[in-house]
């Protein structure tokens, strides 16, 4: 350990020799913190400080409020001092001091920097300060030259060389003074004698002019350096401005210059250049064995200690030139590259009172100065208190000498203006100063303990939305701000020594309205309502000091402005000319642009925001986020995107900062740079509102005649956000229901793929829709074709001669001798033409299978032949890819199979299974329903779904059979629980026969699918009437519903079951459902033989690039019918791979086959399951590549799936495949 502090000591002692500056965290002058960290880093390169040690040699000389913020950043941070790397202090010290906006502002400083009226040396100070910050701007000497002269002023310029700045260099030859010497490197120290001798040199304008010099850009001490090769110098120099800005007063030997890739030493002495920055003289090229090529432009080295090569210099740099616009041209048509630029006088234009229409009528109103005290007005400014207050006061804070004086100035103005006076109240409160922006101070007072306990005025101000909502129809705008508008006001008399404060000269009271009171903008507001009351909301609108005057027409508008001008000028009230603004098409108002398009942000205001730097407390958040929020109408799901920020200010909440909060913070501040234009709303107009929920937030946009008004969104409460989707969607609706409720309005549903609006949160794009078509070269072949084999159709052999012959008017011979009819081509009745022409315009890429209306109508635009509507729509319905496809557009098949009619009660049942119940204290979560089909009497048991069939068995036996005995037949749905074999031979054994429904078709057992609806919405009354468990409530449920009225039996099911009756009404409502189930049905028969498609479907729940399911196909086979099982079931050879599928289907699920000779049926047995369905699997990954987008990257996978052919495979996102499929990347 005492090694290691004695190491530690060391270094700090070798950094301070270099007597570096301290820093006290000052921000009045960010270019001084940024020159004290360069300073820092200069000493550092040269010390060959680690970068562990950085952080402690920076950190030990900050001082003061610079001490302060590294304590807070080191927290923030984590660790202490030796854990904080170099970067990191960077970074946290250019945020707090040197952020990037002022970054940029003085790059932009830089870019127009001009002489002006500074004499040379001060230029070009400033040039080399704010040089740094755009480096890329002076990357070669020939560049910074170049921005340096143009900088000059024009006569300087103008000079050139021979009258410009001395140089010492061009002067008497002087002495280099006897130096020590500064290693550069790993050098050494030694003592030089003075060098004397005469230096003569070129300067860089009579270099390039010569053209026969050899320049070059190189670095040298850290440094990029404009290097002269230079063979008529007998030594070797640097500039001294490099060895100043380097820190180097000493000769320096030995320092590397690295050229064409060899590092070369050269000894350089000191010399005062401004053209170049290092020559390289015939002391270093004899040494080296360096040539010159003049006219090459080279400088061949052989070194003794190493290889020969080669170094090529700079060319020569042509200062821009005007040229002709004659000359322009030319380049132009040769192709040359350009750039077009423009240049935008960016000064304000100074304008008169005088040059102002309307306004030069009313000097009066626009005094320099406000004319006095103001009279005594309706209304003036009272200060309440609250009861049993004391006078409180409390003294000023010292201030600076500068503060003093501009205090003294200040108090003074104001006494001469009679605003305020001497005072001797009780009260006193303290003074400061505000700089305002363009940098003079504001004296203000500090009447936080007053307000306190002042008795706040409740007078409303008005909202910013209501008053942008005026405009509508606005065009033109004038502007006035009231000058200092809070003096204009008096206080009562009694309330003025309320006001007094203390300063370091006097004690004074105000005796007109003063800035900082509580309750000032409320009592102004009130003032200026009563001046304008007559004209608010028609042509002027009012907010505490500013006044907006909007007008449809510039005739309109001048008379507004003289009503609101000669209103001013009878209340004696008095605006600053210099902030008003008059006759604008757009202005700035509030921090909003209004113009007559609507109302947009105001970039100027949203500054702060965008260049807010990252949060890095609470409070900091929330400052964030309320400045955000002024402009939340703008910004669509702005609730949504801030729910990132606006957790971290929950109640114990800990600020960490993930990158969903950046994410958040950097999406707002984007989103407010490209906030959209909002429309002012038509009164009389209606609205339009689309609501919005989801598990983020609920939304709406408020929309007129297809124009975004606001929008609007808050975040779900903790209760919400377990709110199933429709009951968000109620939710939603809620919400804005509490807002139009007033209104006259409709509520109207949106369907999901119509609804864009309340999808996206009223992203609503109105564009129109072109078609591009491409016109295949297969029209031109067939034009060829037609005359061709026209001679080989007899019909067109006789229409063509006909039409020769000028007898048939209906079949014209076109200019290249096709035959026409109607305008359009006659086709040849040759298959293979008619053949190649319905394949095109059918299964080509640019047709895409279309139906036979459609496909008739492509054609018949074009092209002609007899019976084509037919023949198209025989080829359409041969199509092989149509007929698996493509989903029916008939009414389903198969007409409704009434069961046959049992004789007894109970002999013949169905049931069914309800699950995925809420779990009730006992744990259960399905109700058996099991149902008498004669007198629709039914019993609900309550179970598990853990139950297995003998557990349901045993069940059966004690609720049903005890009761009504055993059944002759059970009707079941075939679901796992029944098709068991155990419970298949429990049935055996008690005598019964289980009827299984036809395969995939529940709707078999339809009577216990309606009582299963029934017995939900039971389910559902009782939740919300009787609360509780559902299981303690079904035996209720059982006895209301056997106690009710069946229509099917005419009566109730007790009464059909303990008392015998007629069996006609079961008759007559099988047949009356049976005839309204056949509306929506059509008769489909097959004969034994046929051949037909199966129905099948992807697995629900297996998603392939989230809609690879819905491209799967719908219908396999063909398979031919080998038996009719009654009159809509079929039972269907199917191969081996469908063993486990039951063989009998209903006619719903078929569809006929229509075969053509051209089809060539290759079935590609899928694995499905009993069910009709199957589960789309990946088997293999066959490449992967990445996807490169504008922050991040994706990979993607190309997967091939099971039951899919090569071309079938897609491309996934790889991270996704990995979680749902890791077997799939398993070596």
């Amino acid at each position: 350990m005492p090694d290691q502090l004695s190491a530690e000591a060391k270094h700090m002692r070798d950094f301070r020799k270099y007597n570096p500056t301290t820093f006290d965290g000052s921000l009045e002058d960010p270019t001084r913190a940024q020159l004290w960290l360069s300073s820092l880093e200069t000493i550092f390169r040269y010390m060959k400080c680690h970068e562990d040690q950085k952080v402690q040699c920076a950190v030990f000389m900050l001082t003061d409020r610079g001490t302060a913020w590294w304590e807070t950043t080191e927290r923030m941070l984590g660790g202490d001092v030796g854990q904080n790397t170099w970067q990191q202090f960077k970074e946290s010290f250019y945020a707090k001091f040197f952020f990037a906006s002022l970054r940029d502002a003085k790059r932009q400083e830089f870019l127009n920097l001009e002489q002006g009226d500074m004499i040379v040396e001060q230029y070009d100070a400033k040039f080399d300060m704010l040089s740094r910050f755009a480096p890329e701007m002076i990357a070669t000497e020939a560049a910074r030259a170049d921005k340096f002269v143009r900088g000059l002023r024009l006569d300087i310029q103008g000079r050139g060389s021979t009258s410009g700045q001395k140089r010492k260099a061009e002067q008497q030859p002087n002495p280099v003074p006897q130096r020590n010497f500064r290693p550069c490197g790993e050098f050494r120290r030694f003592q030089q004698k003075p060098f004397e001798g005469k230096v003569f040199v070129t300067n860089k304008i009579e270099a390039e002019r010569a053209g026969t010099v050899v320049t070059g850009t190189l670095p040298v001490l850290g440094h990029y350096a404009l290097v002269l090769f230079d063979s008529g110098s007998s030594h070797s120099f640097i500039s001294s401005a490099i060895v100043l800005h380097a820190r180097l007063e000493e000769k320096v030997k030995a320092c590397r210059i690295e050229i064409g890739g060899h590092v070369i030493e050269v000894t350089l002495l000191v010399l005062d250049m401004l053209d170049f920055d290092v020559i390289l003289g015939m002391d270093w090229l004899a040494v080296n064995h360096a040539s010159i090529d003049c006219s090459c432009k080279e400088v061949a080295f052989n070194p003794p200690s190493m290889a020969s090569f080669k170094f090529k210099g700079e060319g020569l740099r042509l200062l821009p030139q005007v040229i002709s616009a004659t000359r322009a041209n030319k380049l132009l048509s040769q192709g040359t590259w350009s750039i077009l630029t423009s240049v935008v006088d960016t000064r304000e234009v100074d304008v008169s009172l005088s040059s102002e229409p309307v306004v030069r009528d009313y000097p009066d109103v626009f005094p320099e100065e406000l004319p006095g005290l103001p009279p005594h007005r309706e209304i003036e400014f009272a200060i309440e208190l609250e009861p049993g207050t004391v006078p409180i006061s409390r003294a000023s804070d010292r201030m600076a000498l500068a503060g003093l004086k501009e205090l003294k100035v200040q108090l003074q103005e104001l006494l001469d203006k009679g605003f305020i006076r001497p005072s001797v109240s009780p009260w006193g409160a303290p003074v400061l100063f505000v700089k305002k922006k363009d940098g003079s101070m504001c004296l203000c007072i500090d009447y936080r303990e007053l307000n306190k306990v002042t008795v706040k005025n409740r007078y409303p101000l008005p909202r910013i939305d209501d008053l942008f909502d005026q405009l509508q129809g606005a065009t033109v705008f004038s502007k006035i701000y009231l000058r200092l508008g809070y003096h204009q006001l008096r206080i009562k008399d009694g309330d003025v020594p309320k006001t007094a404060f203390r300063s370091r000269y006097g004690h004074y009271e105000f005796i007109v309205m003063s800035f900082g009171l509580t309750n000032a903008p409320a009592v102004f507001m009130d003032l200026m309502n009563r001046v304008f009351r007559e004209f608010l909301d028609t042509f002027v609108i009012v907010f505490i000091d500013d006044i907006l005057i909007y007008s449809k027409t510039e005739v309109e508008h001048e008379e507004h402005l003289r009503i609101v001008l000669q209103t001013l000028r009878d209340n004696k009230l008095y605006a600053k000319f210099s902030k008003c603004e008059f006759w604008l098409k757009h202005v700035s108002f509030l921090g909003h642009v209004v113009s007559k398009d609507g109302v947009s942000v105001d970039p100027t205001k949203i500054e702060a925001v965008t260049s807010w730097t990252r949060p890095s407390t609470i409070s900091e958040v929330r400052s964030f986020l309320g400045l955000a929020g002024y402009y939340r109408r703008f910004v669509e799901n702005f609730s949504r995107i801030a729910t990132p920020l606006t957790q971290l200010t929950r109640k114990g909440a800990p600020f960490v900062w993930s990158k969903a909060c950046e994410d958040s913070f950097q999406n707002l501040k984007q989103k407010l740079v490209t906030a959209p234009v909002l429309t002012v709303p038509d009164g009389p107009g209606s609205f339009v509102i689309y609501s919005d929920a989801s598990k983020k937030g609920l939304g709406c946009v408020l929309m007129q005649q297809g124009k975004v008004v606001a929008y609007a969104s808050r975040q779900l409460k903790s209760h919400e956000q377990n709110y199933p989707t429709h009951d968000l969607e109620l939710a939603a609706v809620r919400r804005w229901l509490e807002l139009v409720k007033d209104y006259d309005y409709e509520i109207l549903y949106h369907l999901g793929k119509a609804n864009v609006v309340a999808d996206a949160l009223s992203r609503k794009v109105s564009h129109s829709a072109a078609l591009i078509t491409r016109q295949a070269p297969l029209h031109r072949d067939l034009e060829r074709a037609e005359i061709a084999v026209s001679s080989n159709d007899p019909y067109l052999v006789e229409k063509r001669g006909l039409a020769e012959a000028g007898k048939a008017v209906e079949f014209p011979i076109s200019s290249d001798g096709g035959l026409l009819f109607e305008r359009r081509l006659c086709v040849p009745s040759d298959s293979v033409v008619k053949t190649e022409l319905l394949s095109e315009a059918h299964s080509s890429p640019f047709s895409m299978h279309p139906g036979s209306t459609k496909m008739y109508q492509d054609l018949k635009r074009v092209y002609w032949w007899r019976n084509m509507k037919r023949e198209v729509a025989e080829f359409v319905s041969k199509c092989l890819v149509c007929q698996q496809v493509k989903a029916p557009r008939q009414k389903p098949a198969g007409l409704l199979q009434s069961l046959s009619i049992p004789e007894w009660k109970w002999e013949n049942v169905s049931m069914d299974f309800i699950t995925g119940l809420p779990r009730t204290l006992r744990g259960f979560t399905v109700i058996w329903v099991v149902v008498d089909r004669l007198t629709k009497s039914a019993h609900f048991v309550p179970g598990k779904s853990t139950y297995t069939a003998s557990k349901w068995a045993q069940l059966y036996m004690s609720e049903i059979v005890r009761l009504h005995g055993v059944p002759v037949s059970i009707l079941s749905d075939r679901d796992a629980r029944f098709t068991s074999k155990f419970w298949k031979g429990l049935q055996t054994a008690m005598g019964m026969r289980l009827d299984f429904s036809t395969a995939f078709h529940p709707q078999t057992d339809g009577q216990t699918e309606r009582l299963n609806q029934v017995l939900e919405d039971m389910l559902r009354a009782c939740a919300l009437e009787f609360l509780g468990s559902w299981d303690s409530h079904l035996h209720l449920m059982e006895f209301a519903y056997n106690n009710s009225f069946q229509a099917t039996i005419g009566m109730a099911q007790f009464e059909a079951l303990y008392d015998k009756c007629c069996r006609s009404p079961v008759c007559w409502a099988e047949s009356r459902q049976k005839s309204y189930a056949d509306v929506r049905r059509r008769d489909l028969e097959f004969d034994v033989g046929d051949k037909v498609f199966l129905k099948v479907a992807p697995m629900k729940g297996v998603l392939r690039f989230e809609r690879r399911g819905k491209l799967s196909p719908r219908f396999v086979g063909p398979f031919e019918i080998l038996e009719r099982i009654g009159p809509v079931a079929y039972r269907l050879a199917l191969p081996q791979s469908l063993s486990t599928v039951h063989d009998v289907f209903h006619v719903s699920m078929l569809r006929k086959y229509v075969p053509d000779p051209s089809h060539v049926v290759d079935y590609e047995p899928l694995e499905i399951d009993e069910n009709l369905s199957y589960t789309e699997q990946p088997v293999e990954v066959l490449a992967r590549e990445v996807k490169m987008l504008r922050n991040r990257e994706i990979a993607l996978v190309k997967v091939l799936w099971r039951n899919h052919r090569m071309e079938e495979a897609t491309w996934e996102q790889e991270d996704d495949m990995r979680s749902r499929y890791p077997e799939l990347f398993e070596e």
